[in-house]
């Protein structure tokens, strides 16, 4: 009995003390509206976030389930991280690899000032961060601003919360090795990738979310095509996909389906 009491109450410390975050304080941000900003304690610091919702979900897909590690075959690993929302995953990587260089893009001007404010707080080396949209040409493009993880390079069906961002073409920055890139883009992954793929022989490895638009042609086999034609492995694993898809396919933020991707060379 002894014995199964130390156990329960190892489990219950380790469940009120989840990546420093007490309970109470998981259960308080589960209550909160989408899209109201508030701070919260996380790796014994203040972090900012725009949305309560986004940032649970990404605690536990990117520190509970560790979607983005990677082994590196240096300390100091070159990772691009386009799309790095309040900074999540810049601080799970420089958790990972403390001597890593992060080129990160975040569009979104309130996400980025989160971003700015988190990593800055941390006072890490290494990290360069740009308030720009990855897309396929430097310039200014059209931008729908969803207020957390769901921005994206505007469609056709976008009509509110436009503005104009600045983007960068993501093939300038390919040049030399790479060995993380993470590409989650809201729909543009497509077009960025046809776009650099004479370069992706420079990249390790990469992470890439795919996104089907309801109204939109499906493109999932030519991106898998050119990975493959990259000299690249992938294993597919799903973000968003429905329980009986031909009963029913809900939607989120106009998609109706996400999957992870993971290219990596054997």
């Amino acid at each position: 009995m002894v014995l199964i009491h130390r156990l329960a109450h190892a489990l219950e410390v380790l469940r009120e003390n989840r990546f420093g975050m007490p309970l109470a304080e998981r259960l308080r941000l589960g209550r909160l509206p989408r899209y109201l900003p508030t701070t919260t304690t996380f790796l014994k610091r203040e972090l900012t976030l725009v949305d309560a919702n986004s940032f649970l979900v990404g605690v536990e897909e990117i520190f509970r389930n560790r979607l983005y590690e990677f082994p590196a075959s240096r300390p100091n690993p070159l990772i691009i991280d386009c799309g790095a929302n309040i900074g999540l995953s810049c601080l799970f990587f420089k958790e990972l690899y403390p001597a890593s260089r992060i080129i990160a893009f975040e569009p979104d001007q309130a996400v980025f000032a989160a971003l700015e404010s988190n990593i800055g707080a941390r006072g890490f080396s290494g990290i360069e961060l740009h308030n720009r949209a990855v897309w396929v040409r430097e310039g200014l493009v059209s931008f729908w601003s969803e207020g957390a993880y769901g921005g994206r390079i505007a469609k056709p069906c976008d009509e509110q919360g436009l503005v104009q961002v600045s983007s960068v073409r993501l093939k300038d920055y390919l040049g030399g090795e790479v060995d993380f890139l993470k590409l989650d883009i809201e729909g543009a992954e497509v077009e960025v990738v046809a776009d650099c793929a004479d370069l992706l022989g420079n990249v390790e490895r990469m992470f890439l979310e795919y996104h089907s638009f309801v109204d939109e042609e499906q493109r999932l086999d030519a991106l898998l095509g050119m990975l493959r034609t990259a000299g690249f492995r992938y294993h597919v694993k799903e973000a968003l996909t429905a329980e009986v898809p031909f009963r029913a396919r809900p939607l989120s933020c106009g998609m109706d389906l996400q999957l992870n991707i993971f290219a990596f060379r054997t």
